[in-house]
């Protein structure tokens, strides 16, 4: 895996290795060299190896990773996204590259199967001409975030207790959860994430007036905490393939009121587990938002059936249970002695 420090693929990716170590796999982790990622993985048990993963010119990550496959001998090999599916070498392993979006089908040439962590992306993957036999569902899951203490929010007394969460760029539709908070004067919002448009919404923020209603938290590691401080969780993603924030909401028993993207289209049923906006509208999603902090009630039934929605599919057992059975399944066969 060869992606960013932080970022809902890479923090999955940890978590999937993890899990499936504790559930008795045997496990590598190669991943782009990341001391804070290295860290955690080897607290978890794990040994990874560190490579460049660079661009054109890493002449040798293509070497070192083949020596690290032929050294460990994995039945299966698992490329995490694009550039790592870029390096991934055949071998006498089953090659398998995971999207986790809709990513351009050349850097997989090489995979035996592909997996998609939405039906959505599975789809797309056999309309591209990827032999449907060879496309698999299998879904993210996220730590349950149930019962932890509530953070102390930032929002001063009285103010209604918004948070939304990813990194700082355009396709999470921050300004537009911004525009949509200067129409609703209650409440207070909190920005946990961090990413390069953090100075252009710093200044949308004091455009729109709410530069005293907004606080940008930076990267948090105690998401359970800032959920249950939380009255309603906001998912204002342009695009947004999948939605592990949906997930880790729905994990904590939060409302979720989100744009009605790729992902959140696919997970939440508007109306019984959530509620869904179109594209583009601030108006709409203020509108929604609103109605849902005036009617405590729907807010709490609608944080309930995510939480059963979490537990229906999208747990560490139930997603670890259907990747073992994947990747037994896809194994090369070993002859009988």
């Amino acid at each position: 895996m060869a992606g960013a420090h932080h970022g809902g693929a890479e923090g999955f990716y940890e978590r999937l290795c993890l899990a499936l170590h504790a559930a008795g796999e045997e496990v590598l982790p190669v991943i782009r060299r990341d001391a804070e990622r290295a860290a955690r993985l080897r607290a978890g048990g794990l040994a990874p190896v560190e490579l460049g993963f660079g661009g054109a010119l890493d002449l040798l990550t293509g070497p070192r990773l083949r020596g690290a496959l032929n050294a460990f001998g994995p039945a299966v090999t698992v490329a995490w996204m694009n550039r790592a599916a870029r390096f991934a070498p055949k071998g006498p392993w089953t090659l398998v590259g995971r999207l986790g979006g809709y990513y351009d089908l050349k850097y997989y040439r090489r995979c035996d199967h592909l997996v998609g962590n939405t039906r959505g992306i599975v789809r797309w993957i056999a309309e591209q001409g990827w032999p449907a036999a060879r496309a698999h569902y299998l879904p993210n899951f996220v730590e349950d975030l149930a019962g932890a203490a509530p953070a102390a929010l930032p929002a001063p007394p009285g103010a209604r207790r918004l948070l939304a969460m990813g990194r700082l760029h355009r396709n999470k539709g921050f300004d537009i959860a911004l525009r949509a908070l200067a129409q609703i004067p209650a409440a207070h919002l909190s920005i946990a994430g961090e990413g390069p448009e953090r100075a252009a919404l710093e200044a949308l923020a004091r455009e729109l007036g709410v530069a005293d209603r907004v606080a940008f938290l930076g990267w948090r590691r105690d998401t359970g905490a800032l959920l249950a401080g939380c009255e309603a969780f906001v998912c204002s993603s342009r695009h947004e393939p999948l939605g592990n924030i949906v997930l880790e909401a729905w994990s904590a028993g939060r409302p979720v009121v989100a744009i009605a993207s790729q992902g959140p289209g696919e997970l939440m049923t508007d109306g019984r587990d959530g509620v869904l906006v179109p594209d583009q509208d601030p108006a709409a999603l203020a509108a929604a938002v609103a109605r849902l902090l005036d009617d405590p009630s729907r807010a709490e039934a609608l944080g309930h059936a995510g939480r059963a929605a979490y537990e229906g599919g999208f747990t560490e057992a139930a997603v670890v249970a259907r990747w073992r059975d994947f990747l037994a399944a896809v194994a090369p066969q070993r002859q009988a002695a």
